[in-house]
């Protein structure tokens, strides 16, 4: 699948770099905290997330101002200037979207949908909250803000660690790579000081769209009854709750996730095996039991290393596993 990037300006002069891939009615994808469109779109579990949602549909992304592809501006990150980039990238499309928040992005996209009705065909909130200032004690979001600002690095590892549990050490080394690419320190303190800010509490009752709330029960970063305050306060919501720790909606069972959002939006969703795993996975179960790497995998199965390596953490992850030798030793005894 191809993406297609581009730009929108606003009235004030701030320019929005955004994406496009698939066809289809549109799927207008409100990002979290740091994003950047063209590393995003890297070989990897990201990618393949983007790819899965984009099957039927046309997804749209975008880089926030001072994130990724979009340009750095003095003016301070706030709910109206978020809205106002998101109102210039549905403005592109002329018709009413699908409308997609993760993190961060889920409360700009109740506020987006609570302000535009006849724009919003069905809404789905991932990983998101009514108030960012119930997320963490103010003590914890003080040390979180001060250590981004003083030392991005050591910031950007702590943050991941929260982002990311369930993947494996090297995997959280380079999500927190990315998240120093996506943009400076000064900006990454910014967005995150915003999203402890945000407070939707008083706009849910205005949500018109049939509304999907989606959260993994040990999300660390985001607690769970944040996204039962979603479903609560908006009329008809459904809430699904998922296993797992990771926040990132491309890290644990990213799988899983996306068969739940495919089928609320009406899409054809994939079939899984009695254990849980795609026909694919079994695949790559198959491989580690014959002791290959990541490296071998790929090679067997015409894929990346980073995708046979994401695989392989997906299904130790569906299955509750610590190991490749625990998922080596299970599809043993499944053949045999």
């Amino acid at each position: 699948m191809r993406q297609r990037l581009d730009r929108v300006r606003l009235a004030d002069g701030t320019t929005v770099a955004y994406a496009s891939a698939g066809a289809g009615r549109p799927l207008v994808y409100v990002m979290g905290w740091l994003t950047h469109l063209e590393l995003s779109w890297g070989p990897g579990a990201e990618r393949a997330l983007y790819e899965a949602l984009a099957q039927g549909r046309r997804l749209i992304r975008y880089d926030r101002a001072g994130s990724g592809l979009s340009p750095a501006v003095a003016r301070p990150p706030s709910l109206a200037f978020e809205l106002e980039q998101l109102e210039a990238v549905a403005g592109v499309l002329g018709e009413p979207f699908d409308l997609m928040g993760t993190s961060m992005g889920a409360p700009v996209a109740v506020a987006w949908a609570a302000r535009h009705p006849e724009t919003v065909r069905r809404l789905v909130l991932y990983g998101g909250w009514v108030r960012g200032d119930a997320l963490s004690p103010p003590g914890v979001r003080d040390h979180v803000l001060g250590l981004v600002e003083s030392h991005w690095g050591l910031g950007s590892d702590v943050l991941t660690d929260i982002f990311a549990p369930d993947a494996d050490r090297s995997t959280r080394a380079e999500l927190a790579r990315y998240q120093r690419a996506c943009s400076t320190a000064a900006t990454a303190r910014a967005l995150l000081a915003l999203s402890y800010e945000l407070d939707v509490a008083d706009r849910l009752g205005d949500v018109r769209a049939p509304t999907l709330v989606v959260h993994r029960t040990g999300d660390r970063a985001a607690p769970v009854a944040q996204a039962e305050a979603l479903a609560a306060g908006i009329a008809g919501a459904r809430l699904e709750l998922l296993p797992g720790r990771s926040h990132l909606p491309y890290a644990g069972d990213r799988d899983e996730l996306v068969r739940v959002v495919r089928r609320f939006l009406g899409l054809p969703v994939g079939r899984r095996g009695a254990d849980g795993l795609t026909a694919r996975q079994r695949e790559v179960a198959g491989l580690v039991s014959q002791g290959c790497t990541n490296r071998e995998i790929a090679a067997r199965l015409g894929i990346d290393e980073r995708s046979a390596e994401g695989h392989v953490e997906r299904i130790r992850v569906r299955l509750g596993f610590r190991s490749r030798a625990q998922i080596a030793a299970w599809f043993s005894r499944e053949v045999g």
